[in-house]
């Protein structure tokens, strides 16, 4: 992935990791490790988050890299068993630089939420996935769609953590390692969704569902969901899993539907829908 930015956030490279950083988050999330150091990178990041005044850092790594983080300090929000190659666990630990930031805000509709979503959960053989409308189609986006897609996201998100209203974006990410689908109903696009591919962990995360809101709760993006888990199997991805807002019954439903698990909450962690939001993960 090459440096690419919105008007405040940034994705690079840090002393051998991959970071996304800035105002518009309000944070530093360590989205890859790599070979960087850990004991190295525990204080440059909080070095750097404290200059640059971010009140919370939150690192994806796996287990095995995780005492440096958890002796400096960090805690575990999250995990996904198996993150890496169907090996290793993912664990999601997070450094609040601020009380405010670790205030748990809407507790009881968030908590309400989970407990919706819980109860809809079902087991893998038990998942059942009606037919798409004969009126609606599902496809493969390419590059003469990102105008339009870009369009779309415009309309459902007020804000989104990383650029996806940016044709230009959607296009650079599409030609690296991001498939994009889309549902549309004769020439009107009505909703998408992206299946985030990291090839070399074998996991994806099925994220960026849109829906125009006169076409919500029709089940659309269920059906995203199973079409791109059918695409990503044939590439050796071994895991699914999404971050969802904890606030929003019905992305969460969609997945527990799917018979996805919980992985836990990142607190106050998304700039999303016009303010920081916590977020599910299920997988």
């Amino acid at each position: 992935l090459s440096e690419t930015q919105n008007s405040q956030d940034t994705v690079e490279h840090f002393h051998g990791a991959l970071i996304q950083h800035g105002s518009f988050n309000d944070r530093i999330y360590l989205m890859k490790i790599n070979d960087a150091d850990p004991d190295e990178l525990v204080s440059s990041l909080l070095e750097k988050a404290q200059a640059s005044g971010y009140t919370k850092v939150l690192a994806k790594i796996p287990r095995s890299n995780s005492n440096a983080f958890l002796n400096a300090g960090y805690r575990k929000e999250a995990e996904i068993p198996g993150f890496y190659a169907g090996k290793e666990d993912a664990l999601f630990l997070c450094y609040y630089l601020s009380k405010h930031r670790i205030l748990k805000r809407n507790s009881a509709e968030i908590e309400k939420v989970y407990k919706l979503s819980k109860q809809k959960q079902v087991a893998r053989e038990s998942v059942i996935t009606q037919p798409l409308d004969v009126k609606l189609t599902l496809r493969n986006m390419s590059k003469d769609d990102v105008h339009r897609m870009a369009e779309l996201y415009s309309c459902v998100f007020p804000s989104y953590p990383f650029p996806i209203v940016d044709s230009n974006y959607l296009l650079e990410t599409m030609e690296s390692h991001v498939d994009y689908f889309g549902i549309e109903t004769g020439s009107k696009l009505i909703a998408l969704s992206s299946l985030e591919k990291d090839i070399k962990n074998k996991n994806a995360e099925m994220t960026d569902f849109a829906t125009l809101p006169e076409w919500q709760s029709r089940g659309v993006a269920k059906h995203l969901l199973v079409h791109m888990e059918e695409q990503a199997k044939p590439k050796g991805i071994l895991t699914a899993y999404t971050i969802a807002r904890a606030e929003s019954p019905g992305m969460n439903i969609v997945f527990t539907k799917n018979a996805y698990r919980y992985g836990g909450r990142l607190t106050n962690n998304t700039n999303i829908s016009g303010h920081i939001e916590s977020m599910n993960i299920w997988y």
